[in-house]
């Protein structure tokens, strides 16, 4: 999973490539859900456990009682509980089945991590810390799934209001201009009526604000500890590090829902690691972002008097060099656009051997950067609802839009 982002195109990025639609609004994010809690959905139940079984035959309890039990707890309930196995299987199924990821050659190390039994905020927050732990892996970042407890009729799900459980807060200055991430200036403008008391820094992390049925909504801060970054230079302009720029090593998107077997776990943040032109040509481009290209341009000394000189292009190309030098000197893992493309049509050519139909979403497959010249771009792909998945649902989009469980 390159993350930004569960975690899309090559993107756990919380904005559409084609609309760079801003992820927060000032609204209270959890009002007004769209997907109330309801009874599991006993055909897709039967559906995915069929396909349990039949991707995993070596089963202790045969296919046929399992369905017993099943519609039997479905019946009694509305709902029934996946088993470990079945969840760890359904996590890593959704993100196969996720047309917007680039990065589904690796949807079997995803590393699914059980938090169902979590009912506090403060034992969600502390679960949250351990995910961001295992995730980043000293720079080595893991793709990582955290499933909490599912929407049920008896009770709703926790749900986190962040869309990225790491993001940088943006202030409105009095001049108009925007000091941090513009994107969520609404969101921080929310966390600090909520209490959070903002330093007011280009890069400040925002706290995690936990919603449980029983309690009102609590922030939490992210130990600085858990918060891997990379301070962006340039391998042949010395000067680019004046520019101050930096980026997260871990995208982790909390904001899209896990669906499996007809149960809906709103809660499942998930990672991988990025891919560079989420940072390079998206986080710190889009018009709605950091919008640093001419700010880079003017750095560099480009003529950008004319569109003619391609001053953005060059500007571009720059940047992403920048990003992938930066956080391969820092021994972190991040991942190209020409690589991932290359690793996308492995991806299809294993799956099509197992006879399975690959969905897939062209403006988020083909990358931001050089799209033309990737292998990725001259194809024709297949549109298709292929459940486990993840979903964005419109209270969520209020938070950010989502990105790929690949996550960059």
């Amino acid at each position: 999973m390159n993350s930004e982002t569960l975690p899309a195109r090559t993107t756990t990025d919380s904005t559409h490539p084609a609309t760079g639609e801003p992820a927060a609004e000032e609204r209270r994010p959890g009002a007004g859900a769209d997907h109330a809690p309801a009874a599991a959905d006993q055909g897709e139940a039967e559906e995915f456990v069929r396909l349990f079984h039949t991707e995993h035959p070596d089963q202790p309890v045969p296919l046929a009682r399992r369905l017993h039990h099943i519609r039997a707890q479905i019946d009694q309930q509305g709902t029934y509980s996946h088993t470990e196995e079945e969840l760890a299987f359904g996590a890593r199924v959704a993100w196969r089945n996720s047309s917007r990821c680039i990065g589904r050659l690796y949807w079997k190390s995803l590393r699914v991590l059980d938090r169902r039994e979590a009912t506090t905020p403060e034992q969600i927050h502390q679960h949250l810390c351990e995910h961001l732990r295992q995730a980043t892996n000293g720079g080595r970042i893991r793709p990582v799934i955290s499933v909490f407890a599912p929407d049920t009729p008896a009770q709703p799900a926790p749900r986190v209001w962040n869309d990225q459980l790491i993001r940088y807060a943006g202030y409105r200055q009095e001049g108009g201009g925007i000091v941090g991430d513009p994107a969520y200036v609404g969101f921080t403008d929310t966390v600090r009526r909520l209490g959070w008391q903002a330093p007011e820094g280009a890069w400040d992390v925002l706290p995690i604000v936990i919603e449980t049925h029983q309690d009102k909504p609590e922030l939490f801060d992210i130990p600085r500890d858990l918060v891997l970054e990379v301070d962006l230079t340039h391998p042949e302009h010395p000067h680019f590090a004046e520019l101050g720029l930096r980026w997260h090593a871990v995208p982790a998107i909390s904001n899209m829902r896990l669906r499996i077997g007809g149960i809906d776990y709103p809660l499942a943040p998930f990672n991988g690691w990025y891919m560079g032109t989420e940072i390079g040509a998206r986080n710190l481009v889009d018009a709605n972002r950091y919008n640093l290209l001419p700010t880079i341009a003017e750095h560099l000394g480009y003529d950008t008097s004319s569109e003619t000189t391609l001053w953005r292009d060059r500007a571009l190309v720059e940047l992403n060099i920048a990003v992938l030098h930066s956080f391969h000197t820092a021994g972190i893992k991040i991942s190209d656009h020409h690589t991932e493309s290359r690793h996308f049509l492995t991806h299809l050519e294993r799956e099509e051997g197992q006879g399975r139909t690959v969905p897939a979403d062209w403006s988020w497959i083909v990358p931001p950067l050089s799209g033309g010249i990737t292998p990725v771009f001259h194809r024709y792909y297949e549109q298709a609802d292929q459940r486990p998945n993840f979903y964005l649902d419109n209270d969520a989009k209020n938070r950010g839009k989502g990105g790929c469980p690949y996550g960059h």
